[in-house]
């Protein structure tokens, strides 16, 4: 007679799978090492100043810009809440307001060269990150884990308005 393929593993060395609560800790906990170190590096290149909001800001202000109002919309705040963080955007020099083109009545905010720039270093930091990522857990487990990510929360990953689901306004 053949062993088993495959033989039960013994009860006493198998490892009990953790609490139910742990699972969505360790996704916050693996969200916030990733930001963390992706701000400390960026503050060493010279952006001191920012915060994990404001990537959620300027993703939803975009490439061409939009008013207070639709920023506001986008990110789940109140237009009072989107003018604070436009002022505070545009104190540091990452935005700016200027008139609509095509209706001078509009003010739209856009990325300053400053912005822009922190938004390209982002960008590098966090493929700098991700290769990290891949050399500790190896590159065949961190795309399983993308992959399964992507199956278990599918759609758009931009969700603007994750800082009001925070309660970040």
């Amino acid at each position: 007679m053949n062993p088993p393929v495959n033989p039960p593993a013994d009860p006493a060395t198998v490892e009990p799978a953790p609490p139910g609560f742990e699972l969505p800790l360790r996704l916050l906990l693996a969200f916030r090492t990733i930001i963390d170190e992706l701000h400390e590096r960026i503050a060493r290149e010279g952006h001191p100043d920012l915060r994990p909001m404001h990537g959620f800001v300027f993703q939803a202000i975009g490439p061409h810009g939009t008013t207070a109002v639709e920023l506001g919309r986008r990110l789940g705040v109140s237009k009072q809440a989107a003018g604070k963080t436009i002022e505070n955007l545009e104190q540091l020099g990452y935005v700016e307001r200027g008139s609509d083109p095509a209706d001078a009545r509009r003010k739209v905010v856009r990325l300053t060269a400053r912005g822009v720039d922190c938004l390209a270093r982002s960008a590098r930091i966090f493929d700098e990150l991700r290769a990290e990522w891949s050399a500790t857990l190896g590159e065949e487990q961190l795309r399983q884990v993308e992959t399964g990510l992507r199956r278990l929360a599918p759609g758009d990953p931009f969700r603007f308005d994750t800082p009001r689901w925070f309660g970040a306004h």
